[in-house]
């Protein structure tokens, strides 16, 4: 066996052993996908193409495969127009923005000091395409947009776009009241990479009813989807994307993934509002645990949080970096930032009880007691939920992977 297969299949042992059998995955962008989902991306499909202009042949099944897709999409969130073809909701965004915008056009967003979209930043994609931005009024406190300051700014400069778009989002956003403030001389937005999940689920805010023109994001953070981006939007301004998107945005979209993020979708409109509902509860439940053990949380003082994320921080930035490396020696897993995310542990089938013996694990490594002993812990509370839940338990694995492989084999 060459030197580099055998590397690439002990990093592949590495990583089922550390990050599938024996760490708590708490990064709030990342979710665990059902077995079925995950066989579905090793279709046939992977290695195909399909176009709507029927310029490939032999492609009746995967278009018949989308279209089933967009409908289950539009159900699920109550959408007007679908789109699944997007690879990541970065790409979602672009499609959006470039069907919508000019070059020279001015939009509102969320600042990346306030929780937005680093990809949305003065400096990221708006600079590419041309677009300029101001950074909506954000009440640090609350831990929302700031409505009247909004109002105000929006009609002493007139964006043609407010864009509601948050990495770290721990409550419901005003879009109602912007919109019923604006009138309609701007149109609202809404990015959610982070909560379509919960939106899916019905346990959250609801952006197309309140007011906004389109919701977009990716499907694969508290929406339990293969990694990609949807578009969900007003009829019109589906339209406009849809003569948009193909082959300017996205060329060949990944069919073995819309297959998968098919059946994801089929997962959420039948268990969504189980799933969403005890996100919601986990995270408060974390939350209210970590803050009674003296840790640093921050939040709306009077919820901590309302959705699949929970904020530690330190105020320094090292500090949240060097706790972060803390925590994954004791094989906790979280981002830099320390977002934490009780998305993938919930579907694991963790409830308030296990949240708390989290945070008691987190506090542990927090007072530098023995990182083998918390490891070992770690380990265990893991090993006790090795099934995905808020999926088709009943579905048949093996006719999937008939479906997969030649002979079944």
């Amino acid at each position: 066996m060459v030197q580099e297969l055998e590397s690439l299949l002990n990093a592949l042992k590495g990583h089922k052993e550390m990050r599938l059998n024996s760490s708590l995955n708490l990064i709030s962008s990342e979710n665990i996908l059902s077995n079925e989902v995950r066989a579905l991306l090793a279709l046939d499909f992977a290695g195909r193409y399909t176009s709507r202009d029927g310029f490939y042949r032999g492609s009746k099944y995967l278009d018949e495969i989308e279209k089933i897709g967009i409908e289950v999409a539009k159900q699920v969130f109550k959408a007007e127009y679908a789109d699944l073809r997007s690879l990541s909701g970065h790409i979602a965004t672009l499609a959006f923005i470039s069907s919508q915008l000019k070059a020279g056009e001015l939009i509102f967003c969320v600042s990346p000091s306030d929780g937005g979209y680093p990809g949305m930043a003065k400096d990221a994609l708006p600079k590419v395409l041309g677009i300029k931005v101001e950074y909506l009024p954000f009440d640090k406190e609350k831990y929302a947009i700031d409505v009247d300051s909004t109002i105000e700014l929006a009609k002493k400069l007139k964006p043609k776009l407010i864009i509601i778009d948050f990495s770290l989002i721990l409550r419901r956003q005003p879009v109602r009241e912007l919109f019923d403030k604006l009138n309609g001389f701007t149109k609202i937005a809404y990015d959610g990479s982070h909560v379509l999940g919960l939106i899916g689920g019905g346990e959250f805010q609801d952006p197309l009813r309140e007011g906004a023109i389109a919701l977009y994001g990716s499907t694969h953070k508290s929406f339990f989807g293969p990694q990609g981006g949807i578009i969900l939007a007003e009829k019109q301004v589906g339209e406009e994307i849809d003569a948009l998107i193909y082959p300017s945005i996205v060329d060949n979209a990944h069919w073995n993934r819309i297959a998968a993020l098919t059946l994801a979708l089929l997962e959420l409109k039948e268990f969504g509002r189980e799933y969403a509902k005890q996100v919601i509860r986990n995270s408060k439940a974390l939350a209210k645990s970590l803050k009674e053990l003296g840790l640093p949380i921050k939040g709306p003082e009077d919820i901590l949080t309302e959705t699949h994320q929970v904020y530690l921080n330190f105020d320094e930035p090292f500090m949240n970096v060097a706790f972060a490396r803390e925590l994954e020696r004791a094989n906790i897993i979280t981002d830099s930032a320390i977002r934490l995310g009780t998305n993938e542990v919930t579907r694991l089938g963790m409830r308030e009880q296990e949240m708390e013996r989290i945070a008691e694990l987190i506090h542990s490594v927090y007072r530098k007691e023995n990182l083998e002993n918390i490891k070992r812990s770690v380990s265990r509370l893991r090993s006790d939920f090795d099934e995905v839940q808020y999926r088709f338990s009943d579905l048949n694995l093996e006719s999937l992977l008939d479906l997969i492989f030649k002979n079944g084999s």
